[in-house]
């Protein structure tokens, strides 16, 4: 019986299938010869945490201020383009009715067209392109754009480079340098600038003829005919420096009046120059001494600001159609005091 339950449990165990063996993962090798030569040390543990976690401040410290650095950067550029526009020519922003610059206050009709504030009062409020009615509405979007707009100096063509915002371009206009002045010679249509000017008188316009132009130095006086009737404008050009200097005879009721004027820009770079006019006879003399103003082209008539010498009838008794004007042109406020 024994013999055959030893055979029966062969017989069964030969039946069960064979275990299988279980291999070793690589993984767990690998750990296992970590975890072998693993020695815990907490001390050195923290020190190195320590370490790494300063070492990430820094590095997010300094990403943090280059961030900063770009965003100032970036708002300042992007502000400064915000707050002003560069304009190629201030012609796009004059009124377009009178073709003068715009100035607050701008307004507009119910159509959009701009008006500047002299002109709605000049057209009694109504628009000059569909006649409806304007100035009551400000326009604030232009107000703006002129407040914001750099534009360059109208004078460019002539040599300035100076750029200004175009609120205050005609400020500088005022006293550029290179603004536009016309030849005071009668008959002569040339415009340039300053130097442009005196360049033009010595080539195209010849001395002592009668409406060109007469040869006068510093400090030294000299005699020259007026005529009411064929020549009211004399010119005289100053030999060193080549400025043009504008005489002309206004009649009045009592009389004559004189003015004397330069041709220049109001620039103070330029130097004044004073005279001393007279009026003289035999039995009296009339004279007055001033500083020139500064004028762009030849006056039709006398401004307030002009100093006048003015002869009065008696001395021009007989001489209605020709008389003599002495001038003595010096530099500063040398006969200012005369």
């Amino acid at each position: 019986m024994a013999r055959t339950g030893e055979d029966d449990g062969a017989r069964a165990g030969n039946n069960l299938s064979p275990k299988r063996q279980r291999l070793p993962c690589p993984d767990e090798d690998e750990d296992e010869e970590d975890d072998a030569d693993f020695e815990p040390a907490c001390i050195t543990e923290d020190e190195d945490d320590d370490d790494d976690d300063e070492e990430l401040e820094d590095i997010e410290e300094e990403e943090v201020e280059e961030v900063v650095k770009d965003a100032q950067s970036g708002s300042q550029s992007s502000s400064s383009s915000s707050q002003s526009v560069k304009l190629q020519s201030s012609d796009v922003l004059d009124c377009p009715t009178c073709f003068e610059p715009l100035n607050k206050p701008i307004y507009q009709c119910t159509n959009g067209h701009l008006a500047c504030s002299s002109c709605c009062k000049r057209l009694n409020k109504r628009c000059s392109f569909c006649r409806s009615h304007i100035g009551d509405i400000r326009c604030r979007a232009m107000e703006k754009v002129i407040e914001a707009s750099i534009v360059p100096c109208r004078n460019a063509k002539y040599g300035c480079k100076e750029t200004t915002t175009y609120c205050k371009q005609s400020s500088h206009e005022k006293v550029c340098f290179f603004a536009e002045c016309s030849c005071p010679v009668p008959n002569c249509n040339y415009i340039g600038s300053y130097m442009n000017l005196k360049a033009h008188a010595c080539a195209v316009h010849s001395w002592g003829d009668e409406g060109g132009l007469h040869p006068v130095k510093l400090d030294c006086p000299i005699l020259f005919c007026m005529n009411l009737r064929k020549l009211k404008t004399v010119v005289l050009k100053e030999e060193k420096e080549g400025d043009l200097i504008v005489l002309q005879a206004f009649e009045g009721s009592k009389g004559v009046n004189v003015t004397v004027n330069r041709i220049a820009p109001l620039a103070p770079a330029i130097p004044n120059l004073s005279c001393s006019l007279a009026r003289l006879d035999q039995f009296r003399t009339v004279r007055i001494g001033t500083i020139m103003q500064k004028i762009q082209k030849v006056r039709e008539q006398i401004h307030p600001e002009d100093d006048v010498l003015s002869i009065p009838l008696k001395m021009m008794a007989g001489l209605e159609h020709c008389w003599k004007i002495q001038i003595c042109i010096g530099n500063g406020y040398k006969y200012t005091h005369i």
